[in-house]
């Protein structure tokens, strides 16, 4: 008897991983992002937009309104973006607003500086 309730209970220990729920909560850097636009605006006022989805990949519109869209991962406290369409080597990482109407300011690939924003809903404009 006291061997089955080893068993019992070694069987419960195994399987209580596979309880645990799928999905983890999203990473503090990119949770406030969800269901809002990340702006990206140039130096000449231009922008492009991202929307990041909880299941790692983000869309987007280019400066031109052309369909952009990727992977993301969190690294260090930093959001970093692949992009697949139209794809691009490598990745982009970098530090996102996490408070609604929040800008800062960060570097883009090439050196210019460029403002990020954080907006309330899905914004095309």
């Amino acid at each position: 008897m006291t061997r089955s309730i080893a068993l019992l209970l070694a069987a419960v220990v195994l399987a209580a991983p596979l309880a645990s729920p799928a999905v983890a909560a999203p990473p503090p850097p990119v949770s406030a992002a969800f269901g809002n636009t990340v702006l990206i605006i140039d130096p000449d006022g231009r922008s492009r937009k991202i929307w990041l989805k909880s299941d790692g990949s983000w869309t987007g519109l280019s400066r031109r309104g052309l369909d952009l869209a990727g992977k993301w991962t969190v690294k260090g406290g930093k959001v970093c973006l692949s992009q697949s369409k139209p794809r691009l080597p490598g990745s982009l990482c970098q530090t996102f607003p996490t408070k609604i109407g929040a800008t800062m300011s960060a570097k883009d690939p090439s050196g210019k500086t460029v403002q990020l924003k954080l907006v309330k809903g899905r914004v095309t404009r």
